[in-house]
């Protein structure tokens, strides 16, 4: 009963938090579009639709690319493409981050020395000019490929975190108990720690997931995003060197601008409110 009460309550604050509930609903939209998005058009995104350069219309409600290709149609691709890179690059980032802060906040000792320089070298490592180096030597760059690379330098910040919360609770007595009960290192982090950190690993996945699109994109911007296929980064791309600032071609860079900007204000939005309502010190009655 104490359990469907904690869930109630917390329900009943994530309701009435205007900051989880707006960013929230910004973000279902963005993914709904997504989703259904490549269902509302006819056109792949290289098609030939219509004419060039045309402004937005309602048969082309983004209007047309140098090419005649239907801007609405790269749109909703390209959303997908973003969720899909913030999805698989900031869950690798998180799971990097989570296994490696509940081991070394366990185990301590050698292995957390260990692991805990293996996190500072890689924390300050340019992550950003890695990935540029290593997006430009390879020939050929999916979607895939740029998650992998961006979840692979995401995660230090998130395992120091976790490892500090980690080194609090291993010395619970809900922990000590499991220990002296001769529960195994493995079973103690899955049934007593992770469950108690649930809600602070929610907060890091959204932070990865909103940092690995912005570093998704800016990849894509210069031109050293996936070889095939369209994101809302690669629209950039093409719209910046096809001079749409200049011919005043707004409708081809203003959307996926736009929607890069309010998806992931959104998820930092979100972060904030569930981090009031997880907290009753910040929560508003």
């Amino acid at each position: 009963m104490a359990t469907i009460s904690r869930k109630n309550e917390t329900l009943y604050f994530a309701l009435r938090n205007p900051k989880l509930v707006v960013g929230s609903l910004i973000v279902l939209i963005f993914v709904l579009l997504a989703i259904f998005g490549p269902m509302l058009t006819r056109y792949k995104p290289t098609d030939f639709a219509g004419p060039t350069n045309a402004p937005p219309s309602a048969e082309f409600p983004l209007g047309t690319t140098n090419l005649g290709e239907d801007v609405w149609t790269q749109f909703v691709y390209g959303l997908g493409a973003s969720f899909i890179v913030g999805l698989l690059g900031g869950g690798l980032g998180t799971l990097i981050g989570v296994t490696v802060g509940f081991i070394a906040g366990y185990r301590g000792g050698l292995l957390d020395e260990v692991l805990n320089m293996v996190t500072n070298i890689v924390l300050v490592v340019p992550s950003l000019v890695v990935l540029l180096i290593i997006a430009a030597y390879l020939d050929v760059r999916s979607l895939y490929t740029e998650s992998f690379f961006i979840g692979c330098f995401a995660w230090p910040w998130a395992a120091r975190a976790i490892r500090a919360q980690t080194f609090s609770l291993r010395t619970r007595d809900f922990v000590d108990l499991s220990r002296m009960s001769g529960m195994s290192p493995l079973r103690i982090i899955l049934s007593d720690i992770a469950p108690s950190m649930m809600s602070y690993l929610l907060l890091v996945f959204i932070l990865q997931f909103g940092g690995a699109i912005l570093t998704a994109t800016t990849l894509d911007f210069i031109g050293l995003g996936p070889t095939t296929g369209i994101s809302l980064g690669a629209m950039m791309n093409y719209a910046f060197f096809n001079a749409a600032l200049i011919l005043k071609m707004w409708w081809w860079f203003v959307p996926p601008g736009l929607a890069i900007t309010a998806i992931v204000g959104a998820l930092y939005v979100m972060n904030v409110g569930l981090d009031e309502v997880f907290n009753p010190k910040l929560r508003e009655m």
